[in-house]
């Protein structure tokens, strides 16, 4: 075994700083990974400070991870060494109930093993993240990455990109439906480039004025300032679907009315405290859905980064140094990035 170097939180107020471990001896379907980049979601900013309540220290984030296979296991049958390979948010399911054996590892009755966080469904260990220079993951949970993607831009997608790119797809978005994305921010403007090559209309809402140019740049036909009341009404009854991205708490009845007769409001961002609840009456008079979705399955984000390769997208990203993972925390906070960090693994190596 040799040593990984990472960050870790060791507490709820401490910052994340530098730490050593070591992985796993391979297992039979066991890839290591040289770790390239791994980007910055904001669950792990909660993971680390402990606001879900579920964290144990030390902890090493990291769940959008890009980087090189360096050893095979033994019976390793997908992957060779020198591959370009991503892991996103888990590592592990039961793979025998019902929704994983549909390929929803995502949903697994038994709960799937988070790539960071989690016991080991074998030795019980806690699973350690893509802040570090190298991973052993089993390679059923790894994704192969196209080659003619920029794979700083590609490391994103694993979380960002699959959350979006899921509903979107469960929701049948297809060229000539009118689409709505909430929110411009890591999860987002991902949301709108996604619906841009699926061919959709997209109407991007926004609270800040100051992002309209940014999202018609990302893709996005219209933008409405979602401060403003008036510039909903020209949209009342028209939008097929709208994915909701904001993680924060809010009002999502102004959104509700928007949708056609059996049109669908998505919901993946999580808020700290519920949303005050929507009106009944918007549901049942035009017969409207609001539904939630987590991330993808493994083989729906292998598609997703198999449709980003024929269509040449990545995550906008701002590349950072590990030392610099506290104070871009700090900025994620007051949503001061464009449009996701990734950590540059090179770094960790000095």
């Amino acid at each position: 075994m040799t040593t990984t170097h990472a960050y870790a939180a060791q507490s709820p107020t401490t910052p994340l700083a530098p730490f050593d471990l070591t992985h796993r001896a391979l297992r039979d379907h066991d890839l290591a990974i040289d770790v390239m980049f791994c980007g910055v979601c904001h669950s792990d900013l909660h993971m680390a400070r402990n606001e879900w309540g579920v964290t144990q220290y030390p902890i090493v984030p990291g769940h959008e991870i890009v980087g090189r296979v360096t050893r095979v296991g033994p019976e390793v049958t997908r992957y060779k060494v020198g591959d370009l390979v991503g892991v996103g948010c888990m590592v592990d399911s039961c793979r025998t109930c019902v929704n994983c054996r549909d390929g929803l590892e995502q949903y697994c009755n038994n709960g799937f093993t988070g790539t960071y966080n989690d016991p080991d469904r074998q030795d019980g260990k806690r699973t350690t993240g893509g802040y570090s220079t190298d991973m052993v993951v089993d390679e059923a949970f790894t994704l192969r990455v196209p080659e003619n993607l920029d794979p700083a831009g590609v490391a994103p997608l694993l979380c960002a990109g699959i959350t979006t790119y899921s509903p979107l797809k469960e929701w049948g978005v297809k060229a000539g439906m009118k689409v709505g994305i909430v929110g411009l921010g890591g999860l987002g403007h991902m949301g709108v480039k996604l619906a841009h090559a699926m061919g959709a209309h997209v109407v991007l809402f926004t609270t800040s004025p100051s992002k309209i140019d940014d999202a018609k740049r990302l893709g996005a036909d219209e933008v409405v300032v979602s401060k403003n009341p008036d510039e909903f009404k020209p949209h009342v009854n028209t939008f097929d679907f709208i994915l909701n991205t904001v993680a924060a708490k809010h009002n999502l009845d102004p959104f509700m009315e928007l949708l056609k007769r059996d049109g669908t409001m998505a919901l993946v961002g999580l808020p700290d405290s519920p949303h005050p609840s929507p009106s009944v009456g918007n549901l049942i008079f035009k017969r409207r859905r609001l539904a939630g979705s987590l991330i993808g399955g493994i083989a729906e984000t292998q598609e997703m980064l198999d449709f980003c390769a024929e269509h040449n997208i990545v995550s906008d990203i701002e590349m950072i140094s590990i030392d610099q993972i506290n104070e871009a925390y700090e900025r994620m906070l007051k949503s001061d990035v464009k449009y996701r960090f990734v950590i540059d693994s090179k770094s960790l190596r000095k």
